[in-house]
């Protein structure tokens, strides 16, 4: 029997006995699993799981996703990144309602057609939910599934995703697809780690591991280097008037789009404001996925109230409620606070921390 073929029972078993209890497993509605897998996308659960209720607690059904201003939907995602996946949400919550009747649809070819969801989103909203017999195939997957049967073929490329989700639809248990999907993902995240560091002792496929059996948890999965990233040096301008600070809107699209900002240009830039003062600021670093941003601050205290058309003054209580500022920011976290100044009751961070 091949390996593949071994895994079902003894995994399943693992998983029943071993998953974490997080809340959209506990309630698996269509709707919560989709929140969660959309969120879990380049975030780590522990990071997630504040943001979930707090979402869910405002925006509790697809109607109400649907018609929320998109201000306030990037304030409850403030601090997630990515922010295209919530306007995606946003987009396929509307769909929801104008194509299925505000009625989840409940078939893997209709899932997959809703904005932001690829194939491993419908895969897992699928057999979670409904349990449709489909794969649910991501990054955890595929290392479980290389080193399990020994596959040396690279996990970054289509072709060998594809191949993975077919063989385990071969494999999958009629019975409990959205246990085994689950169960797979779980063990990935949990005990066969990246970065050669799996934990061989607790994994219910140690006695049959192809990767385990013959030392090669270092190798697999293959994977392709990453491209160099890209470097920008950046200058930031923390500009201040009688206790607010200055924000920009970014552009419609590209990075960081339609979200509330510190001013900021390629370095060397001139102030944008007439200053009565300027002062060095902290430094700081933030590394998207293609780009690395280098970004040194100056203190501007402003000579009056004029601002660029567009710009926004925003005291502490607006940096709270109304206005999303990426993480990317948050290195010039101390000295907004300190310039806006603190009171007892505000939130300790304007930032939602991950």
């Amino acid at each position: 029997m091949e390996p593949l073929d071994r895994l079902p029972v003894p995994l399943i078993r693992w998983y029943r006995e071993n998953a974490r209890v997080l809340p959209w497993r506990s309630d698996p509605t269509p709707y919560h699993v989709w929140v969660s897998e959309i969120m879990l996308q380049q975030t780590r659960v522990a990071a997630v799981l504040d943001y979930y209720r707090r979402f869910l607690a405002e925006l509790p059904t697809v109607a109400d996703l649907a018609r929320v201003e998109e201000d306030r939907l990037l304030k409850l995602w403030q601090g997630l990144g990515y922010y295209n996946r919530a306007r995606n949400l946003q987009k396929a919550a509307r769909q929801i309602m104008e194509e299925h009747g505000g009625v989840f649809p409940d078939t893997y070819e209709e899932i997959r057609a809703l904005c932001g969801v690829g194939d491993y989103t419908a895969g897992a909203i699928a057999s979670i939910a409904f349990g449709l017999p489909v794969p649910a195939v991501d990054g955890n997957v595929l290392r479980v599934v290389s080193r399990v049967t020994g596959d040396e073929r690279d996990i970054t490329r289509p072709q060998t995703k594809t191949a993975v989700g077919e063989a385990l639809k071969k494999v999958m248990p009629a019975g409990a697809p959205g246990d085994f999907n689950q169960a797979l993902m779980e063990l990935g995240a949990t005990v066969c780690l990246p970065n050669g560091a799996p934990l061989c002792p607790r994994c219910p496929a140690r006695e049959f591991c192809a990767a385990h059996l013959t030392d090669r948890t270092g190798e697999l999965p293959v994977k392709a280097a990453k491209k160099e990233r890209r470097v920008e040096e950046r200058t930031v301008f923390l500009i201040f008037y009688q206790n607010k600070v200055a924000l920009r809107r970014r552009g419609k699209k590209g990075l960081l789009a339609g979200l509330w900002e510190y001013p900021n240009e390629l370095s060397p830039a001139p102030c944008p404001v007439e200053a009565a003062y300027l002062e060095n600021g902290p430094s700081g670093k933030h590394i998207f996925t293609h780009i690395e941003w280098r970004m040194r601050s100056v203190i501007v205290g402003a000579a009056g109230e004029k601002l660029p058309e567009g710009w926004v003054w925003a005291g502490r209580a607006e940096l709270e409620r109304e206005y999303a500022v990426p993480n990317a920011f948050q290195a010039f976290q101390n000295a907004v606070e300190g310039r806006l100044g603190g009171e007892e009751g505000w939130q300790s961070s304007i930032f939602d921390m991950v």
